[in-house]
């Protein structure tokens, strides 16, 4: 069993636990930065689909793992940064300008639908959100002129740094500017948990009277907190956007919303590794049931027609799995196996027993 010992404060706050867990990590940005090398051009691009899935994790678990406010709308933040992003590099404006003010962009619309929409509580804001999402593929048509409706965008190639990025022409770049944003918003997530904002949006997560009480002005911490959760949404739009090459009113659909929830909830809520874990599922699961069709027609003789709706059925399974048998998601089950292996032979089996009791002035919101 590994014990560590901390000794001052900075080594209490500071990122990683220990030496051992920084190198963990760096090893993992090592074997990321050499993927090209090492998969070829189809599971390059499905590694960056995931890093992707990634970003909008990390940027509705701000607000849902972390605030604890429930959404079902970020496909429309991610269609807005998508949308900002493309029309100002067609506007002339450079792609490492337009990048950064399309999240900006989406932050700020994000923090003023806010100031409304979080006066509720629970299932009234995600049917608010979900409204919201609902309402974009209406407001896309409308603004033709600018978004080119029904007909939608082409996404061109972009500059970075001197170098031209086109997730066709040249994926090696691309990948490597999708794992250079996901570097910077996990960065930046981890230091944002350590500031004293990240404790209040968890403060409030965990009881907002409490909060109050301790002097957390929750409207403010509320509001702050979707804009940054859709100032980051806006930037996995964008890229989404590259990926994709092509997008118009139907890219962006309600499913999207649906989708991103769920992959944060299977991750395991509350946790960075959540939103990775999370994206992996959704990242591969479609080639995962192709190569499955495949494999089963070779061996019994099937046919591989694809079956409507097999995708979405066989992720709803795993989203009941894991709420029925493992709430705390992929990451909650990783740390029972890493604390099981710790403590042996001192584990409990009650150790992580599933806490049910709750505040009176939580109950009834």
């Amino acid at each position: 069993m590994r014990i560590v010992f901390k000794t001052d404060y900075m080594q209490d706050i500071r990122p990683w636990k220990d030496g051992y867990q920084l190198s963990l990590y760096l090893l993992l940005l090592v074997v990321a930065i050499a993927a090209p090398w090492w998969l070829d051009d189809f599971y390059l691009g499905e590694l960056t689909n995931v890093l992707i899935w990634a970003i909008a994790g990390l940027g509705l678990m701000v607000l849902t793992g972390h605030t604890g406010q429930a959404s079902l709308g970020h496909a429309a933040f991610l269609a807005i940064g998508c949308y900002a992003n493309i029309i100002l590099v067609e506007a002339g404006v450079p792609f490492m300008i337009a990048f950064p003010v399309a999240g900006l962009i989406t932050g700020i619309i994000g923090a003023t639908v806010a100031v409304p929409a979080l006066r509720l509580h629970g299932i009234y804001l995600a049917i608010f959100t979900l409204a919201m999402s609902i309402l974009m593929d209406d407001i896309i048509v409308l603004a033709e002129p600018i978004t080119g409706g029904v007909a939608g965008k082409y996404a061109p190639p972009v500059g970075v740094f001197g170098f031209m990025v086109d997730r066709w022409g040249t994926p090696n770049e691309f990948y490597w500017l999708t794992l250079g944003v996901v570097v910077l918003v996990t960065l930046g997530y981890i230091n944002l948990l350590r500031a004293p904002l990240g404790r209040s949006f968890i403060a409030v997560r965990d009881s907002e009277v409490s909060a109050q009480a301790m002097g957390v002005d929750i409207s403010r911490t509320k509001t702050i907190s979707f804009g940054l959760s859709c100032m980051v949404t806006g930037w996995a739009g964008a890229l989404m956007g590259l990926y994709a090459g092509a997008f118009n009113n139907e890219t962006f659909s309600v499913v999207i919303s649906i989708q991103l929830l769920m992959m944060i909830v299977i991750g395991g809520l509350g946790s960075i590794h959540g939103a990775f874990f999370g994206a992996i599922v959704i990242g591969f699961l479609p080639q995962f049931l192709s190569i499955a069709k495949e494999y089963v027609g070779a061996v019994f003789g099937g046919s591989t027609v694809a079956i409507p709706g097999l995708e979405f059925g066989i992720f709803g399974m795993i989203l009941i799995a894991f709420i029925l048998f493992e709430p705390m998601g992929i990451y909650g089950r990783w740390l029972k196996i890493r604390t099981w292996f710790e403590l042996f032979p001192f584990y409990r089996k009650d150790m992580f027993k599933r806490q049910k009791s709750y505040l009176k002035t939580e109950r009834l919101r």
